[in-house]
Parts: structure tokens; C-alpha cells; sequence
């Protein structure tokens, strides 16, 4: 039987930590998802997860690519942005060459999140009814765009 090393990521405050790998199909594609756990340096402890999907179909186009949530207690510094920032040289480690990132736009903080990445912001679209988005009420996503 082979047993793959999971993957790690790591900065002088963040590790990003793979806790499990996904595979589902959607819309007629198969899409690969992997979970991290993010985790402060010293001292260790979880304070939130993120995910990164490879691939792109019409479901990702709205929901994006990556994936982030910080626990309540934790927000306010930074750990979203840092666990991006460790999740883009896994993406680029794993071949891909851009991201696609999203958020409502009414949520300030992940929207200063993106910001703060340096990405492109390619618009302001409506979510379609038929999307899973819509269906937890979201109406609008910021899409942006990340060259790694």
C-alpha cells in the first residue's frame, strides 16, 4: 500500500497543514480539493482551515478556487492572508499558473484579504439562481485573479 506525504506549507507565523484530499465531480469535471488546517507557528494551534480546488468549471467560476475561514477568536491578524500566500506556492508547486479567488462584496474583511494579494479584480457578477451561491443567499461575488 502507498502512503503519500501530505502536504505542508509554512512562514514564520503561519503553517498550512493538508488535513485531507477531495475528489467530486461537478459538472461533468472532476475536481480535486485539498484541505489545510491553518495553524499559528509558536505556539501551535488551529485557528482556522482553507482548501484549494484545481481545476475550473462553471461551479468555480463562482465559488472560486480557495477557500478560507479564520475562527472568530483568531481574526484580525492577518492568517487568512498569510495561509493565501502559503496556498499559492502549493498551487504553483502542483502546476497551476493562476487562481481564481472570490467574496461577497459586502464582506469587508476577505475582500481586504484579496486585495492585499495583489490580484486582478475582473468584476463585480451576479450569481446565477441555479448556483449553489445562490442558494445560501449570496447575489453577487468579486471575482479576482492571481498570476503566480
Amino acid at each position: 500500500m502507498f502512503f503519500r506525504k501530505k502536504l505542508a506549507y509554512t512562514d514564520n507565523e503561519v503553517t498550512i497543514r493538508e488535513h485531507y484530499r477531495y475528489k467530486t465531480l461537478e459538472f461533468n469535471k472532476t475536481v480535486e480539493t485539498i484541505y489545510f488546517d491553518i495553524l499559528t507557528v509558536s505556539p501551535q494551534r488551529k485557528v482556522g482551515y482553507c482548501d484549494l480546488r484545481m481545476g475550473m468549471n462553471p461551479e468555480l467560476e463562482i465559488l472560486g478556487q480557495v477557500g478560507y475561514h479564520i475562527d472568530e477568536k483568531y481574526r484580525g491578524h492577518h492568517y487568512a492572508l498569510k495561509a493565501c500566500r502559503l496556498l499559492f506556492r502549493c498551487a504553483k508547486q502542483l502546476g497551476m499558473e493562476t487562481l481564481q479567488i472570490t467574496c461577497n462584496p459586502d464582506n469587508h474583511a476577505s475582500r481586504k484579504t484579496l486585495e492585499a494579494l495583489d490580484g486582478t479584480l475582473e468584476g463585480i457578477v451576479d450569481v446565477p439562481e441555479s448556483h449553489s451561491c445562490y442558494k445560501w443567499g449570496d447575489r453577487k461575488k468579486c471575482i479576482f485573479t492571481y498570476r503566480l
